[in-house]
């Protein structure tokens, strides 16, 4: 069922009336406390410093997006691969899994100076990391829907003599779709965060840094408004990202998963 007007601005008011408060009473205490600037800006002294510098800062949006939807479409592609590999089998799975482990707890800055030696700095470098920050959370919800498929599904399929790729094609990835969307939201966010520290350990300088650079840029030279308006708009780029993902998501599993329709 789909939200008419009036419920969807609804749910929007709750997290927008929290937000309102969270800048009004940020702009009060930096100006009562007289907290100064160079520690902690005022919501409009961030505001000034975005738009001052909007040429700039969007096109570190534009690059910083760029390395996070590659980064995040290879997570997908091996992500889904690999998962549906190793659901075909226990052994294959006992084989394969304890690595998926490795890419998400090996420290991302232990492996990227590898990573730019064998691939060399820039946007190559930044697109790798990212996809190893992301791939992770995709490998581990997918498989885990490839094996939650109900059992009575897999033995009706088997019954009738179907192929393996009917199997998949018509019971199991179906079944699979939520769980592997919920993974993609969550690794949809995490693109962002490994463009941007990609972008802090092997990125380029100048106007191609990307927002990972326009960071340590701002940083080192103490401009804490255009710092704090460069941090909320790698927020905003996330909260974009998942965005996308749960539109996606509404699309293919909004009319019939209960996780999806509207109940309210």
């Amino acid at each position: 069922m789909r939200l008419s007007v009036q419920a969807r601005l609804g749910r929007m008011s709750p997290p927008l009336l929290v937000f309102i408060i969270f800048v009004i009473l940020w702009q009060l205490v930096c100006q009562l406390c007289k907290i100064p600037s160079y520690l902690v800006p005022t919501p409009i002294e961030v505001v000034q410093a975005g738009v001052q510098n909007a040429r700039d800062l969007w096109n570190a949006i534009w690059i910083t997006f760029e390395s996070a939807f590659l980064g995040f479409a290879l997570s997908i592609a091996v992500g889904v691969i690999s998962a549906f590999i190793m659901s075909q089998a226990k052994w294959i799975e006992r084989s394969l899994y304890p690595y998926a482990i490795l890419l998400q707890t090996i420290p991302i800055v232990a492996v990227a100076p590898l990573i730019i030696i064998w691939v060399g700095s820039g946007m190559t470098a930044i697109v790798v990391i990212s996809f190893l920050v992301a791939v992770f959370p995709i490998i581990s919800n997918t498989n885990f829907g490839f094996l939650s498929t109900d059992s009575n599904l897999v033995s009706l399929v088997k019954m009738y003599n179907n192929s393996r790729w009917t199997m998949t094609r018509k019971v199991r990835f179906p079944s699979a779709l939520p769980q592997m969307f919920a993974g993609l939201k969550i690794s949809a966010g995490l693109s962002v965060i490994g463009a941007i520290v990609g972008q802090f350990i092997a990125g380029v300088g100048g106007g191609s840094g990307g927002i990972g650079y326009l960071i340590t840029e701002t940083a080192a030279n103490l401009q804490m408004a255009y710092l704090f308006a460069a941090a909320i708009a790698s927020s905003l780029l996330g909260i974009f990202n998942f965005g996308l993902v749960n539109a996606v998501t509404t699309i293919f599993i909004g009319k019939w998963h209960e996780s999806a329709i509207a109940t309210e």
